[in-house]
């Protein structure tokens, strides 16, 4: 079989996601990931440190797939609601194929075992959002192919319920820093005002004026009247008022900094942040009685991201936030994140003072002045 066939075949399967991997070494995209939405697809293109996105008409798809197997790729994995498609195509340009159907349980089971684990946003219902990421059908039915995203989602909603029953506010003011393109701010949004019933105000921030005016179109068509969108850089935003919950979810290396420092110069009540892009650190970090951090690169690299964080929830402590780490999978990518979880709590002083001697021990033995400790100190 040639390999317009089996694309060919995976789209008359009605493939609800369909992944290209394996490129060769003049691929400039390591991975790109077609999901199907209500009227068009969606692909996502990853280079290593950037995402592209791309709207594919339904008429398109065929020749946008073989365009994209023309840039390199050997491999592409085809997902329906039941079966798995497999092309693989070798060095030589042999072309390999494959088909099979889903093992054992049909996709009715899959719903089934959803409504046994009490999701807080239950498959069946219509939420706008859920269907143009692809998730959900126009019938609010999950997407076989997109069930684990939709877990995810769960997962953080799950965080935030968690949260808001902690603070059992009357109204919140929220807001979203480094929101993007918005997807967990519509979910969060959709979440406190339609199935909690809560009085919300929320601010979505983002540098990218075109995807802002985009979520704002969204948000006007959702029908969510206290949900705006607004370009600005989170080091430099300024807001008067009142702040109950501040969430930051992958703002790129020092902006995460920023963003906890605003929380903490707002007193939120409650601090949700998923860092990423850690850089800052492991450019200073350096230690005489152990180099061998220093030795092996990745090590190195990841030894810093993860004293960043260690870092950044004791400054949170220290700050009287009582706070946790957690890992948390990402909607997007799908790597494991930590999650920091902070909320606003009677720490005693001599707590909030130890942490803040561990973080300042840690930062002398490495020779490490993160953002955040400078913002405070500055304060």
């Amino acid at each position: 079989m040639e390999a317009k066939e089996a694309l060919h075949s995976m789209i008359l399967d009605q493939c609800q996601k369909i992944v290209f991997s394996n490129g060769n070494a003049d691929t400039r995209f390591r991975r790109i990931t077609i999901t199907q939405g209500q009227n068009a697809y969606q692909a996502e293109k990853l280079t290593l440190k950037q995402a592209f996105h791309e709207t594919i008409a339904a008429k398109d798809l065929l020749s946008v797939c073989m365009t994209y197997l023309d840039m390199g790729f050997r491999q592409v994995n085809g997902f329906s609601s039941n079966s798995e498609h497999a092309l693989k195509i070798s060095k030589k340009k042999q072309v390999f194929y494959r088909k099979k159907a889903h093992l054992d349980k049909p996709l009715p089971l899959i719903a089934k075992n959803n409504r046994k684990k009490h999701y807080l946003i239950e498959e069946g219902t219509i939420v706008p959002a859920l269907v143009d990421m692809g998730i959900f059908s126009a019938e609010g039915k999950v997407i076989h192919a997109m069930y684990d995203k939709f877990r995810q989602i769960n997962k953080f909603i799950e965080i935030i319920d968690d949260v808001i029953r902690k603070l059992d506010l009357p109204s919140y003011q929220i807001i979203d820093f480094g929101c993007g393109k918005s997807y967990l701010t519509f979910l969060v949004y959709y979440y406190l005002v339609e199935v909690k019933k809560c009085k919300v105000e929320m601010v979505g921030l983002d540098l990218k004026a075109d995807v802002i005016e985009k979520c704002n179109e969204s948000a006007k068509r959702y029908g969510y009247d206290h949900l705006h969108f607004e370009v600005g850089d989170i080091a430099k935003y300024q807001r008067k008022g009142t702040i109950d919950l501040v969430i930051s979810l992958h703002a790129c290396d020092t902006a995460t900094d920023h963003a906890l420092y605003h929380a903490i110069c707002w007193n939120a009540k409650a601090i949700l942040s998923v860092p990423c892009c850690q850089h800052e650190l492991n450019a200073q970090l350096q230690s005489e009685q152990l180099a061998i951090f220093q030795r092996y690169g990745i090590i190195q690299e990841r030894s810093a991201a993860l004293m960043t964080d260690m870092i950044r929830a004791n400054l949170l402590q220290a700050c009287g936030y009582k706070t946790q780490v957690l890992e948390f999978v990402d909607l997007t990518h799908t790597p494991k994140n930590l999650l920091i979880r902070a909320v606003k709590s009677n720490l005693s002083k001599a707590h909030r003072d130890k942490v803040m001697q561990e973080a300042e021990a840690l930062m002398k033995c490495f020779h490490l002045s993160p953002t955040l400790y400078r913002l405070l100190k500055d304060e």
